[in-house]
């Protein structure tokens, strides 16, 4: 007689150490784990800042089928106005986590899985992983039962998995708070080597991070992920309502800002220096060639006290204009 094919279960992957123990429980209960990776314009596979990073080897080691979902235009969107508010930053993390879980409730209901799983603990994290909060993502999400958080689904009401016999309820963990020593002991019995550190990769919840979101969305209706982007890199300044700086602070954010830069922006860089591309975007960016091109010289190896030559391109128009190197006082009121 043939074996029963496997229970199929979805995991949020984020690549952290808490989702892959959640992926090696469930392995261990005997279910076929398929991983759901989420990018955003703010938590991405290539920022460099913890939460997606090597998403597919974490995939591969853990011998999960990945999916990756990418939250665009929607996400810039919920963003505008979360239901369910910001937390210390600019984060969003009930309705974010609520998007997440309906991006996997697409998967699970696609491949026939019985239920979602993620690596949430109670209490890791203030604003997302305390129980009210917890109950309110799966009801956002339309998942009410479907959610289970191996780590601690001791700790908390059983899901319908735990209720239908699918899963033992002894089996699961009880884990809470902010401590690691039990998730590091899980991986040595579960031989995950080199787990990587704590720490979300969410850009917004970074607090210089979130000054900078919270100006683009109080001057720009609708920001765009090239807008998103250039949040990202270098010194910014607001200049006026309209319109803002981007100065570069090495020579990969000057190559960065010159791939970002769109028809209508000003992009300078002192002539004879070496020094930072910056980067000048709003309606009314002309208003502010010569600011910009003293603030460029600022912070350029210009000497102080001389005129320079800046170069200035726009689309495919190129100019040159002269200017001295700004003093602090002249523009620190502008930086974000």
């Amino acid at each position: 007689m043939a074996d029963e094919p496997k229970k199929k279960v979805v995991a949020l992957l984020s690549g952290g150490l808490d989702s892959q123990l959640a992926v090696k429980m469930m392995q261990k209960e005997g279910f076929e784990v398929s991983a759901v990776a989420i990018k955003t314009p703010f938590c991405d596979f290539d920022c460099g800042r913890g939460c997606g990073f090597e998403i597919r080897e974490r995939a591969d080691d853990l011998n999960v089928n990945l999916k990756t979902v990418y939250l665009g235009d929607e996400y810039i969107e919920m963003l505008k106005h979360p239901k369910h508010g910001f937390g210390a930053g600019m984060n969003p993390c009930i309705d974010c986590r609520a998007m997440m879980f309906d991006a996997a409730k697409k998967h699970m209901e696609e491949i026939g899985a019985e239920f979602i799983i993620s690596g949430e603990v109670v209490g890791q994290r203030p604003m997302s992983q305390h129980r009210p909060a917890l109950k309110t993502i799966e009801k956002e999400s339309g998942l009410e039962g479907k959610i289970l958080r191996p780590l601690s689904a001791r700790l908390l009401p059983p899901t319908d998995a735990e209720k239908s016999g699918l899963i033992k309820r002894e089996n699961l963990g009880m884990i809470r708070g902010r401590t690691r020593r039990a998730q590091l002991d899980m991986a040595k019995e579960f031989g995950i080597e080199n787990p990587p550190n704590a720490g979300g990769g969410c850009l917004l919840t970074d607090p210089a991070f979130g000054l900078r979101a919270k100006d683009l969305f109080n001057h720009v209706e609708t920001p765009t992920t090239n807008d998103i982007d250039l949040l990202k890199i270098g010194r910014h300044f607001r200049l006026d309502k309209k319109t803002k700086l981007i100065v570069g602070r090495n020579h990969d954010e000057n190559n960065m800002i010159n791939a970002l830069a769109l028809p209508k922006d000003i992009v300078l860089e002192a002539k004879d220096h070496v020094g930072p591309t910056s980067l000048l975007r709003g309606d009314t960016c002309s208003e502010f060639k010569q600011l910009a091109a003293s603030v460029t010289l600022r912070y350029a190896d210009a000497s102080d006290c001389e005129i320079h030559t800046v170069k200035i391109r726009q689309n495919t128009l190129e100019s040159e204009i002269t200017a001295e190197s700004a003093k602090e006082e002249t523009y620190i009121k502008y930086r974000i």
